[in-house]
């Protein structure tokens, strides 16, 4: 008798997490460091200055996340669907300023 792939993926997953800590610390960290590094072009956007913004590459940012935020929530890993809530937010308001403010 064979084991069920998902329990198969689900130990392999837990297995990988706690061989590699310091690596999902470092996945952790810059997901957040690469959040607060994108506030400032919100804020811009926000204040009027959209020059040089792009509503193109800020559409595909967004759908981007989306779809990890999918992917993510799918594989049950919160490694990438946590951060792609914050991505969806800024994304949306850089999309959201752009059109207000642009």
């Amino acid at each position: 008798m064979t084991s069920h792939p998902d329990g198969a993926a689900a130990q392999a997953k837990a297995a990988s997490d706690t061989k590699h800590p310091a690596f999902l610390r470092l996945l952790n960290a810059f997901s957040l460091v690469t959040m607060a590094m994108t506030v400032p072009q919100a804020v811009a956007v926000w204040r009027g200055d959209a020059t040089g913004v792009s509503l193109l590459s800020w559409g595909a940012y967004l759908v981007s996340a989306c779809l990890w935020l999918s992917h993510g929530v799918r594989e049950g890993d919160k490694a990438i669907w946590v951060p792609c809530i914050g991505w969806i937010a800024l994304d949306a308001a850089i999309l959201l300023g752009i059109l207000l403010h642009g």
